[in-house]
């Protein structure tokens, strides 16, 4: 590939500072612990993606190294290194040093971007222990390190050739970060993603720690990615509705696919970034649909039900992309869309799009419809049922649940509510706990599998009621997260098959209808011993099978008497305070969502109807099970 002359040192606009960074890591990355860390992956292949919306580049490669940095390569037009004529620095070190420098300032050199805007390599470089650049263009090899973001030598030739393309290698700073380690699937998730976003796009992903490669390249673009994330299901048509349409320099493409399930999955993205709050092109696309369907039902007199946005919407998996020049992100990690005119483009494309579509289509239109009056009529049910739940009448009446036994406090930041199996483990949580601040619910048996279930049986169901109105949010459209009771929720269950399932249970309830508190990081999982080891007066509990080999060692008696714990009623009150509730000794698990389209997957695998997808997952898998009773 030729290198574009258009493309060179004057195209790079600067502006100064960059110490800021490493001053305040999060307000650039979001954190310092796991998201951010990958987030400094995203933001140098999201400049190699600039490149591929513009046309220029066709191939990007991820690869995890031993030692534990990075290496992401494109074969784009490789970053200008020639002498910029304002600074008198090589633009590839202003890049690389400088806040604020970069192409996409002037909308010339790209129209479209995902990067943030010269602001990511920089920072990525700054909250690097090390990093080394190795730019291919103009017959030439140029390199340059740094350490810390501060160049250690110049910009200088090290090698001829007659490709193009950039190449970063990074370590992530130790003393920015708390976790340092990559995980390979948050990588490879990304990757695929990004390469349904990008249709002919080639991402591969090299992970060299586990001699692993994987390679995502899809012609069908997003009707692959809605085909992906229905794989398993029951779908009402067989191939998904796509649209796309350009309005002046704004690109709306939209797949979108209806399943037998009574869920809706809807993923809007802009420039390949992945807008997990929504914005203004999914109100459009969701106030189009409305109105289409609607209108359809009206016209050819199907029904005199008028449906509401969730109605239509149950059962569908959409996939919004927009690529637009001027995007207005709300906050710097680029979670929502705020253009307010993308509402209005989105919402004429679709509405146009999908009225032609669904009058050539009358047989897939009328299977959504009657779908949607279904759920309508589910709705009206669940909305009776729903009343009851609701904390306001619930409290004011003294209806709390008869089996919680609550706190004393009445402050969610320092109550906790304990979800525990079983009468027995009930009551031996009940004489464990602080009342001062620790509540507990026990539950009877398996709750509901809310992922087979519409809204008004999960609300006839009695431990899910119960749940409801512990919390106090409420549920479905009433519900409200700043009415939580409590601002640790524990999922408290045994260590065997039947724990691990009611733990995916409510999991499953949580992730389905209270995400806002997951996604708040209000869920914990409780780790109990599995062990209790004595030798003596001496008492130690082991949490794995490894820590009991290390203190078995430690002891270095023989006469040592190990207990396996295999239920939370085998433990007397004193242990469980002392092993799993007591906030000095505990071990919590905190319960956080990164990708959510891979979360939609399991929990559609694991809970959903279809046995095939579940068999092999769990045929994949079984060998990495650790600690399994049966």
């Amino acid at each position: 590939m030729s290198t574009d002359i258009t493309y060179k040192a004057s195209s790079i606009t600067v502006l100064k500072g960059l110490e800021a960074v490493r001053k305040r890591p999060s307000m650039y990355i979001g954190d310092t612990a796991s998201r951010g860390l990958h987030h400094l992956v995203e933001e140098v292949v999201d400049n190699s993606l600039d490149e591929a919306l513009a046309g220029y580049a066709k191939e990007i490669t991820i690869i995890l190294r031993k030692d534990g940095s990075v290496t992401i390569i494109d074969d784009g037009r490789g970053i200008p290194c020639d002498i910029h004529p304002e600074e008198g620095k090589s633009a590839l070190e202003l890049v690389m040093t400088v806040l604020h420098a970069g192409g996409k300032f002037d909308k010339k050199t790209y129209l479209i971007s995902g990067g943030l805007h010269g602001v990511g390599v920089s920072c990525v470089n700054a909250l690097s222990l090390w990093l080394e650049v190795r730019v291919t263009r103009d017959g030439k090899i140029y390199y340059q390190k740094y350490h810390r973001g501060v160049p250690v030598q110049d910009v200088t030739v090290i090698g001829e050739s007659a490709k193009t393309g950039t190449t970063i290698t990074f370590t992530p700073d130790d003393s920015i970060f708390s976790i340092t380690t990559f995980e390979p699937d948050i990588i490879i998730n990304r990757a695929r993603q990004l390469a349904f976003l990008n249709k002919g796009v080639k991402i591969t992903f090299q992970d060299e720690t586990a001699d692993k490669t994987h390679t995502f390249h899809y012609e069908e673009g997003l009707i692959a990615f809605v085909k992906y994330l229905n794989k398993g299901k029951e779908i009402l048509h067989q191939e998904p509705i796509y649209i796309i349409k350009k309005f002046d320099s704004t690109e709306v493409a939209i797949a979108l696919q209806y399943n037998s399930s009574y869920l809706e999955r809807v993923n809007s993205f802009c420039n390949s970034i992945s807008n997990i709050e929504g914005g203004t092109h999914e109100e459009g696309f969701k106030a189009a649909l409305t109105r289409v369907i609607n209108e359809y039902i009206k016209k050819n007199k199907l029904d005199s039900v008028k449906l509401g946005g969730s109605d239509v919407r149950e059962g569908l998996v959409a996939v919004i992309s927009l690529k637009i020049p001027e995007p207005q992100f709300e906050g710097q990690t680029k979670t929502k869309l705020g253009n307010a005119d993308i509402k209005g483009v989105v919402d004429k494309v679709v509405y146009e799009e999908l009225s032609s579509y669904l009058e050539e289509h009358p047989g897939i239109a009328k299977a959504i419809i009657q779908k949607a009056i279904n759920a309508a009529k589910a709705r009206e049910a669940a909305k009776k049922a729903r009343e009851l739940t609701r904390r306001k009448s619930a409290l004011d009446s003294g209806s709390l649940p008869g089996k919680l036994a609550d706190c004393l406090s009445k402050d969610p930041e320092e109550s906790e509510l304990y979800l525990v199996e079983g009468d027995s483990a009930g009551g031996s949580s009940k004489m464990a706990r602080d009342r001062r601040f620790q509540a507990i619910l026990p539950l009877r048996g398996k709750i509901l599998n809310v992922e087979r279930a519409r809204l008004d049986k999960m609300l006839a169901n009695k431990e899910v009621k119960s749940l409801i109105i512990a919390l106090g949010t409420a549920i479905g459209e009433d519900f409200n997260l700043e009415n939580l009771r409590y601002h640790r929720v524990v999922i408290m269950t045994d260590a065997d098959v039947d724990g691990s399932h009611i733990r995916t249970l409510l999991l499953t309830l949580f992730y389905r209808y209270f995400r806002p508190v997951m996604e708040a990081g209000y869920i914990y999982i409780a780790q109990p011993p599995l062990y209790k080891m004595q030798s003596g007066k001496s008492i130690h509990y082991a949490y794995t099978e490894e820590q009991r080999e290390k203190v078995a060692k430690e002891i270095g008696k023989t006469n040592i008497n190990i207990q396996r714990y295999k239920g939370l009623g085998e433990m007397n009150a004193d242990e469980l305070w002392e092993t799993t509730m007591n906030p000095e000794n505990r071990i919590l698990l905190q319960v956080h969502v990164e990708e959510g389209h891979e979360a939609d997957k399991t929990f559609d695998i694991l809970m959903g109807e279809e046995v095939e997808p579940r068999k092999k997952f769990i045929q994949t898998h079984a060998k990495s099970v650790k600690n399994l009773d049966i």
